[in-house]
């Protein structure tokens, strides 16, 4: 099947349950889908053959359109999809938005305070043994040289 043959069988099932600007809107993008892909080395053949069945991805465009999102007949079928994808591959910031973030938020705030404490703690404990003698040895140097 050729591109156009691919295009013209969309065009027709789209347009047995779809107004005409959303029909041409998904016409456009596969269009443009396929000319990206042939211009990244795919065969156009192979590239039709993995969209399937021009009446099947009719059936899914025509199932993924919720008429109650859109306003005079304004569909965004390459942005839905791109807004798709992109879902799949954003990070997800963390949000102090309800009551247990919060919570959760000054636990850990609190558990690093206290770790803090602690090891300046371990360290002064450790350190104190040395440094209070070697503080009255110099203490005492200092004393003798003034004399």
């Amino acid at each position: 099947m050729t591109r156009d043959e691919f295009l013209r069988q969309l065009q027709e099932a789209l347009e047995n349950d779809l107004q005409g600007q959303i029909v041409q809107e998904n016409v456009d993008y596969y269009n443009q889908y396929i000319s990206e892909e042939v211009h990244k080395g795919r065969g156009e053949q192979e590239v039709i053959d993995s969209l399937g069945d021009p009446w099947i991805l009719a059936k899914t465009v025509i199932d993924s359109v919720d008429t109650t999102k859109y306003s005079s007949n304004v569909y965004e079928t390459q942005e839905s999809r791109s807004n798709q994808d992109t879902k799949q591959n954003r990070a997800y910031i963390f949000g102090l938005d309800t009551w247990w973030k919060k919570l959760l938020a000054v636990f850990i705030l609190v558990g690093i305070v206290l770790l803090v404490v602690v090891i300046v703690g371990g360290l002064l404990s450790l350190l104190i043994p040395i440094l209070v003698p070697l503080l009255v040895i110099i203490m005492l140097i200092r004393l003798f040289n003034k004399r």
